[in-house]
């Protein structure tokens, strides 16, 4: 009796694994991406901080260039901005638009830093494919950090002054 028994427990467990995995969407098997809601920017003692806020999903992952001029991604063009020189920022999976394609970032895609000592400028360089890009125009090459935070989710960028 105790072999029957297991024997229907395990065919139950089979039965409802293959039907569970048929009803499952595709969707719900795929990490929600982070969308941007905000930019602020902040002067601290020996570095200017940018704060990129996104929503919840998985935190991404980040990374900086020095560049010598910021290119628009999807268009290729050249984004015109403030600075001596140009910080890079691409975080992925991230992006500044919902699931519609509805822009969840309500700001402007550049603006000026008048408050920060190095950065003086801020755009939105890409939200492609899964990668949100961010340049930074700033005064003077000096070191730059670039992590996440989570609970909520941000992306921090400190240049040193």
């Amino acid at each position: 009796m105790t072999i029957t028994l297991r024997r229907a427990l395990a065919a139950t467990v089979l039965m409802l694994t293959g039907t569970v995995a048929a009803v499952v969407p595709a969707s719900a098997a795929t990490p929600q991406i982070p969308a941007m809601t905000g930019i602020r920017t902040g002067q601290n003692p020996g570095f200017d901080r940018v704060v990129l806020d996104l929503t919840a999903g998985p935190a991404p992952a980040v990374r900086y260039d020095l560049v010598d001029e910021l290119i628009a991604d999807g268009s290729g063009e050249m984004v015109w901005l403030t600075g001596e020189f140009f910080v890079a920022v691409t975080a992925s999976p991230a992006a500044a638009h919902d699931d519609a394609g509805n822009p969840t970032y309500p700001g402007p895609q550049k603006f000026r830093t008048r408050n920060l000592r190095n950065v003086m400028a801020v755009a939105v360089t890409g939200d492609f494919e899964g990668t949100l890009s961010i340049g930074l125009g700033v005064r003077s090459r000096t070191s730059i950090s670039v992590f996440t935070l989570t609970s909520p989710n941000r992306v921090v960028i400190d240049v040193r002054h």
